[in-house]
């Protein structure tokens, strides 16, 4: 079973992972988009009530992606957290957990439009957008540029919680899922309480270039990578 997907950003060499994690042999670096910690526990301080295991389901694969890869370097994409009140409402058990991870190597903390502020009590750096040369140049940032004058790049993204739909044996599959067309990637979102957005939805509309792109698709056991043409909307536009 393929649970791994090797492409490239603006050269740099980048391995898309069954769990929604990214990964850049280059510079050991482990990058994730849309964490949405302390998500459920949000919803229900405005009371709407929701199963309060999100953040633990989210923590345990975020550690088993740390075990796999062993990285030294950490980035968040942004919304890590879903909101700014997030430290009064998570357990001591998932603070300890998560505060260990970000203390294991060193991280980088991407604000987002849910988490504009530096998490608390954390390890690591919180920045807007963050720039990495290695074998490629890469610039990382919560929300996708628009491609005109000022668009870079290199560009990692998540924000959109991109995902994909096809018919496959008579029976419609809707997935999480990374889409890349060399020059941007837009990751999916790794927590366990997040929507997803159909990337032939028009928020996608001028992100990525003409029909050169691919979705890397997020299935139970393994990667499915899927051309456009193959790519179904969720309702007609």
């Amino acid at each position: 079973m393929q649970t791994q997907y090797e492409f490239t950003i603006n050269g740099a060499r980048l391995i898309a992972d069954l769990s929604g994690a990214l990964y850049w042999p280059d510079q050991d670096m482990l990058i994730v988009a849309d964490l949405h910690f302390e998500k459920a526990s949000a919803f229900a301080a405005r009371g709407v009530a929701l199963p309060p295991y999100d953040t633990a389901a989210t923590l345990q694969r975020l550690a088993a992606a740390f075990q796999t890869y062993q990285p030294k370097r950490f980035v968040s994409l942004g919304d890590a957290f879903h909101d700014d009140d997030w430290p009064a409402r998570m357990s001591p058990r998932d603070r300890a957990a998560l505060a260990q991870l970000a203390a294991s190597v060193e991280t980088v903390w991407v604000t987002g439009n849910h988490d504009p502020t530096p998490p608390v009590g954390l390890a690591g750096d919180a920045i807007a957008v963050l720039r990495v040369v290695g074998d490629g140049a890469l610039v990382m940032r919560h929300e996708p540029m628009a491609r005109n004058a000022d668009f870079e790049a290199g560009e990692l993204a998540g924000h959109l919680h991109p995902c994909a739909k096809l018919r496959q044996r008579g029976r419609n599959l809707r997935r999480r899922c990374f889409v890349h067309d060399g020059a941007r990637a837009i990751l999916p979102a790794f927590g366990a309480l997040t929507g997803s957005l159909n990337i032939r939805d028009e928020a996608f509309d001028g992100l990525l270039e003409g029909a050169a792109y691919e979705a890397i698709m997020l299935g139970t056991a393994r990667l499915a990578v899927v051309a456009p043409k193959r790519l179904l909307p969720d309702r007609l536009r």
